[in-house]
């Protein structure tokens, strides 16, 4: 299993906390000592399982706008963007879990005219009001449809790190990484109000290959 350059740190930290946790476990409980090895092995494992990084076979898009991340549709609304756009459009939103893939996908291709990194709260990731008070990170790219598109990573109250390696200026190609966000959150993507949504909230999206919404050219 291939690991995301994002877990050396972590899986560092939970290596020394584990071997020092069980050494004293062992020490001290002699045979008791698996009451608290058993479950410090399955954390370590889903530490893991947290950085993994799936082959997929990513294909070229035009028109396609494509899930940027694994998790789970959780709003589909018309919104006014005022941050980059400065007029209304079609919010998707989608919800990582713990144990969801954490890379951050581009969900259209074309070119990044726009970052910035906002400090903030660290408000449950589902909360209406993250999008906009939380920590995160806001992307825009220039489609091949000639369409303005805006997408946010947002920490949550468990995400306390997200990073984002695009600059102004790089061609953007969906489904491609951009980002990673450490254990769970979510992203927005807000779309021009003629997009055709595909979408529908509870789905369970899969980054990098399914289809959320299409543009007109």
């Amino acid at each position: 299993m291939k690991l995301h350059k994002e877990s050396k740190g972590t899986i560092l930290v939970a290596t020394i906390t584990v071997a020092v946790l069980g050494f004293l476990a062992v020490y001290f409980l002699e045979i008791w000592s698996l009451i608290i090895i058993i479950p410090l092995l399955i954390l370590y494992g889903l530490v893991f399982w947290f950085f993994r990084v799936p082959n997929r076979d990513i294909v070229d898009h035009k028109e396609n706008v494509i899930a940027p991340v694994d998790g789970k549709v959780v709003m589909i609304k018309e919104v006014f963007e005022d941050e980059f756009l400065k007029e209304k459009a079609i919010q998707i939103s989608i919800f990582m879990s713990p144990l969801n893939v954490h890379i951050c996908r581009y969900p259209v291709s074309g070119k990044v005219i726009y970052k910035k990194y906002h400090p903030g709260k660290y408000l449950v990731a589902w909360h209406e009001k993250s999008s906009t008070e939380n920590e995160r990170t806001t992307v825009a790219v220039e489609s091949l449809t000639n369409h303005k598109v805006v997408f946010r990573q947002i920490a949550g109250y468990v995400a306390r790190r997200i990073v984002f390696y695009c600059n102004e200026g790089d061609t953007s190609k969906a489904g491609h990484e951009f980002g990673f966000i450490k254990f769970g959150s979510r992203m927005d993507v807000f779309l021009p109000l003629d997009t055709e949504i595909t979408c529908k909230i509870g789905d369970k999206t899969k980054g990098g290959i399914d289809v959320i919404a299409k543009m007109k050219e």
